[in-house]
């Protein structure tokens, strides 16, 4: 699991970009409309619903913002069409991605994710040609004060699906995604201190990439990630933080 937690590094750096242009609103707002519609606008009956409300709270969202997204959702008129699509492609190298979409036009969608693949030497696939590769989980993100010993025991109390410590010396909790909510909000009450958490599609089996399809694949990741219909971009790839920093150091 230790290949995700180096691009979660790479996506927190981007959404502090994100941040700044408002990317970050964009997407939590669409959340909470899909997840508003696909279930009920009570929160304590919508777990994905609650998840996302905590997301955008900590974002600094107003609840106003919010609770109009949410009706958005809800109730019936313009601007509740929001649908999730999935689109899935190769970038160079052969390197699988799957890119997680909610929009409100699929053909503006798809022509925006195509010329982003097609912008970095990759190409869009038909559905299921990689999708398989991945596993939908949930990750927990802890604090490096939380005790390693008692947080490791008290996740496999819960039956969690992996643990480790990352290189930051924080902690990364892997979950079932439908007992993501669950999990986390038992470990928080037992006073462990939450960092951050999200759903994520994991590779089961990484490939390496060669250092010459490295900077085209994170362009490519990086140009998806900006469009405003992409919610999430995921990659079978195996980064290894030697790659990232020899990157860096030419930039």
């Amino acid at each position: 699991m230790a290949g995700h937690s180096k691009w979660a590094n790479i996506k927190h750096r981007k959404a502090a970009q994100d941040a700044k242009r408002g990317k970050v609103f964009t997407k939590l707002i669409r959340e909470l409309v899909v997840a508003a519609k696909s279930g009920t606008p009570n929160p304590e009956d919508n777990p994905r619903l609650r998840s996302a409300i905590e997301k955008a709270l900590n974002a600094n969202m107003k609840r106003d913002t919010i609770d109009k997204a949410i009706a958005r959702g809800s109730g019936p008129g313009e601007g509740d069409n929001f649908e999730e699509i999935v689109y899935e492609g190769y970038a160079p190298g052969g390197i699988a991605v799957l890119v997680e979409c909610t929009t409100d036009n699929r053909n503006r969608t798809v022509g925006e994710v195509r010329h982003g693949f097609t912008k970095r030497g990759g190409n869009l696939g038909t559905d299921g040609s990689v999708a398989y590769l991945f596993k939908r989980l949930g990750l927990c993100y802890f604090a490096s004060s939380c005790d390693e010993d008692d947080l490791l025991e008290a996740s496999l109390e819960l039956s969690i699906e992996d643990f480790y410590r990352n290189q930051d010396e924080t902690y990364t909790v892997v979950t079932e995604w439908e007992k993501l909510t669950t999990i986390k909000e038992s470990l928080v009450s037992q006073g462990f201190q939450l960092l951050d958490f999200e759903i994520v599609r994991k590779a089961e089996i990484e490939i390496d990439i060669e250092k010459k399809h490295l900077e085209n694949l994170l362009s490519l990741m990086e140009i998806l990630d900006d469009l405003d219909d992409v919610q999430n971009v995921f990659t079978n790839a195996n980064i290894s933080e030697d790659m990232l920093e020899e990157l860096d150091s030419n930039i």
